[in-house]
């Protein structure tokens, strides 16, 4: 192993990662889970093409032990590529997909998945399954320091890759099922030391609280995935989840703030700047995260600072990102019908009768949503957002038993009961009219949690139902390439270069994939015959 890492250069070893190292993300690297801070998951790197994606090869497969349904999001940096699996880091040379070190805590109480690290000056940061905040030496993998910031006593973990901005490490929650309390917290990147917390679900007494009823200490809106953030505004991006009881609500009367919403807050202080809630007294499970996306664009004629987010009640939201105010919002999915519409102040429009029940209704999106936590992308030559959608329906339940904490879903067997399988597109949408531009259809089991990532070659990489890595043309939708990893997939691919040469990388179930174009192998000439 000491061989390996010394065949990676010494200044890539000693080179720190900056903070405006990560402005400047992607190029060459890939230095957070989104590519950027602003979510976009847009690589500038063009030498893979509509017109050339088909000549793509395998140029590496790193198999990881043990491994089931991996989730973590590669990130790259000066040649060295580093991912997750349970409890676990590596990092990989990402030229030969060779591994340099591992380090696993063995500690830990509890098994789960997990998407990613983010890195900052010399460090690796990675969350445990049971929230211990770990920084790693970025050379060795050696531990610098760790610090509990939840108990999973409290029924709380973390699946989430940290986010670094800064001087800070943002950290979240999952457990939102279950009855907790979600928060966001920032800690220092070279002590560990919390710096501020905001909970999502307000304490009795607190702004908010009322909208909660007798349930407020349990309300969930957990934080489980990572944030966006704007340094012009220095404004931190996040979404939550759903509250608890998840399909029984006569508990919790009331908006149920901040669960199913887009919160802002200051990166300095951690105090909330504006919150909007996309689905107010949520009772099918339609969390809020998946990714905010900030873009600017001239919005009726004035440039705007926009975020777009495509959310799991089945509708895609403009805001102003500065303000927090509604713009826009358009139907993500074909199959939507708990609904009418979104009115002028950006709420939902409700229809009777699509509420949960104990004998069970049918409600247009499904319990997994239009589309869930896979990775959009955006790309700013074609101006669209590309997002995996979910065409399904679910028959939804409720329970009529007094819900307790950490339980489950809310007692009692309540839940949804798929209709169908429902099947799965990659769409493209214009946000300045909401309209979809173009869809590419799966025709997989139905199955689907990979995302997406843009390239400035016009070539957007996205994991299908069916176990394929699939390329299509940024602007018709058309297919230019694929590739069977031979398993499900449940992660966002990326795009990085190393030695001149771009790739494309992925994680499927068991191991990560890197993928570029085919270079020939040159002819070695046979020594002359004596």
């Amino acid at each position: 192993m000491k061989l390996l890492a010394l065949l990676i250069s010494t200044s890539a070893l000693l080179a720190q990662v900056k903070h405006e190292d990560l402005l400047k993300s992607p190029n060459a690297d890939w230095l957070t889970v989104a590519g950027d801070f602003r979510g976009q998951r847009h690589s500038p790197l063009k030498q893979i093409t509509s017109a050339n994606a088909n000549q793509l090869v395998p140029k590496w497969v790193h198999h990881i032990e043990k491994a089931n349904g991996l989730r973590t999001n590669p990130v790259v940096y000066q040649g060295i590529m580093y991912v997750t699996s349970n409890n676990e880091v590596r990092g990989i040379d990402a030229a030969s997909g060779r591994l340099l070190w591992q380090w696993k805590d063995s500690r830990a109480k509890k098994d789960g998945a997990n998407r990613g690290v983010a890195l900052l000056g010399d460090r690796v940061f990675f969350i445990t399954a049971d929230c211990f905040l770990t920084a790693l030496d970025r050379r060795s993998g050696a531990v610098l320091w760790q610090k509990q910031y939840a108990s999973i006593d409290d029924g709380v973990f973390a699946t989430m890759a940290p986010f670094a901005v800064k001087d800070r490490v943002l950290v979240g929650v999952g457990g939102g099922d279950t009855g907790m309390r979600g928060f966001v917290a920032a800690y220092s990147a070279a002590t560990g030391e919390e710096l501020w917390r905001f909970w999502t679900v307000p304490k009795k007494g607190e702004p908010g609280a009322d909208s909660w009823g007798k349930l407020v200490q349990y309300g969930g809106a957990a934080t489980w995935l990572s944030g966006t953030y704007d340094p012009e505004s220095n404004t931190l991006y996040w979404t939550t989840g759903n509250p608890w009881p998840d399909f029984t609500g006569q508990e919790r009367s009331g908006d149920n703030l901040y669960s199913c919403s887009l919160v802002a807050l200051d990166l300095e202080t951690g105090k909330i700047k504006w919150h909007f809630q996309f689905t107010p007294h949520d009772t099918h499970d339609w969390d809020a995260q998946a990714w905010p996306v900030l873009v600017d664009l001239p919005w009726k004629g004035q440039p705007r600072k926009l975020v777009l987010h495509a959310n799991r009640n089945g509708f895609f939201y403009v805001l102003d990102r500065t303000t927090g105010e509604f713009l826009q919002a358009t139907k993500l999915v074909d199959q939507l019908d708990w609904a009418s519409g979104i009115d002028a102040k950006g709420r939902p429009i409700e229809l009777p009768g699509k509420a949960p029940t104990p004998a069970g209704n049918r409600v247009c999106p499904g319990v997994r949503g239009a589309t869930n936590w896979m990775s959009p992308s955006w790309n700013p030559d074609t101006k669209l957002l590309y997002v995996v959608t979910l065409e399904q329906c679910d028959i939804f339940t409720s329970s009529s038993k007094e819900p307790e904490p950490n339980k489950g879903f809310s007692g009692g067997g309540a839940g949804p009961k798929p209709v169908d399988l429902g099947q799965f597109f990659l769409r493209a949408f214009d946000p300045l009219t909401g309209k979809r531009v173009w869809e590419y259809p799966m025709t997989g089991p139905g199955e689907s949690w990979a995302g997406t990532v843009s390239t400035a070659g016009g070539v957007v990489f996205f994991g299908d139902d069916d176990g394929h890595l699939v390329g299509v043309d940024a602007k018709t939708g058309a297919n230019v390439w694929h590739f069977n990893v031979g398993e499900g997939l449940t992660a966002s691919p990326i795009s990085y270069a190393v030695n001149g040469q771009q790739r494309i990388a992925i994680a499927s179930a068991t191991a990560i994939f890197s993928f570029g174009l085919f270079e020939p192998v040159k002819a070695v000439p046979l020594p002359a015959k004596r």
